[in-house]
């Protein structure tokens, strides 16, 4: 069991992904393969263009954008299926075949055997039921996370779609951000592409677990105290 490796308020949680949230937008963005800096995409956020950069990329960039604003000021509302497919309909617009709904076709995972069934919307909301029942909020988050890749609920955008769903758990929990960071990208590519062909998801959770959530840490009153009593003597 994968205990909880932050304990936030609610209120920090959100004040930490509202701080990190340029570059959790830029790492999923590399997670797809967009070619774009850090900088260029601070720029496209703040409604300035960018040269060099594809329609395509841009749109990835600011349909991101639109997820993560969504899920922070739904961050109240209970996490559900339809949830979910809203978080699907902003990542994926005008990208795919269909965006914000269950995908109604069959579809292949470039690089592996494994092939995913076409989504049965009970058999999702039964499986999200199970998990939302598991008190463990940060093993249930990164549960959702990797069986909802693996399950390719969508018809594009399950990587992107996925981890803001897990992070809209862990945030309204105050169990930090979920971040798979650029320079984790090939090992997190490794254990995703085991765990599709094997279903054996416990090393690319503890992967999850141990490279890629963060979280504050805060300094106890007496540490604060003893700083202030320090500084007087000086």
């Amino acid at each position: 069991m994968l205990e909880g490796k932050f304990n936030l308020t609610k209120e920090q949680n959100i004040f930490l992904a509202k701080k990190t949230i340029v570059e959790n937008i830029y790492h999923l963005a590399k997670l797809e393969g967009v070619n774009v800096t850090f900088p260029e995409t601070q720029t496209i956020l703040n409604g300035v263009s960018v040269g060099g950069l594809s329609m395509d990329d841009v749109q990835v960039i600011l349909n991101l954008r639109d997820a993560w604003k969504y899920t922070l000021e739904s961050i109240d509302e209970p996490f559900s299926l339809d949830f979910a497919c809203k978080v699907n309909e902003n990542v994926s617009r005008n990208e795919s075949l269909d965006w914000g709904v269950l995908r109604y076709g069959t579809v292949g995972i470039s690089g592996v055997d494994y092939v995913p069934s076409i989504p049965v919307k009970e058999e999702v909301e039964d499986k999200i039921d199970v998990f939302l029942k598991n008190e463990n909020v940060t093993e249930s988050a990164l549960d959702y996370y990797v069986w909802a890749m693996r399950s390719q609920l969508f018809w594009d955008g399950n990587k992107r779609t996925s981890n803001i769903c897990a992070n809209k758990l862990l945030i309204e929990n105050g169990k930090g951000i979920l971040m798979v960071k650029e320079e984790h990208l090939n090992e997190f590519h490794v254990h995703l592409s085991e765990f599709y062909e094997s279903n054996d998801s416990r090393q690319l959770k503890h992967f999850l677990y141990d490279k890629c959530l963060y979280g504050m840490e805060f300094e106890n009153q007496r540490t604060r105290d003893k700083k202030k009593d320090i500084d007087l003597e000086m």
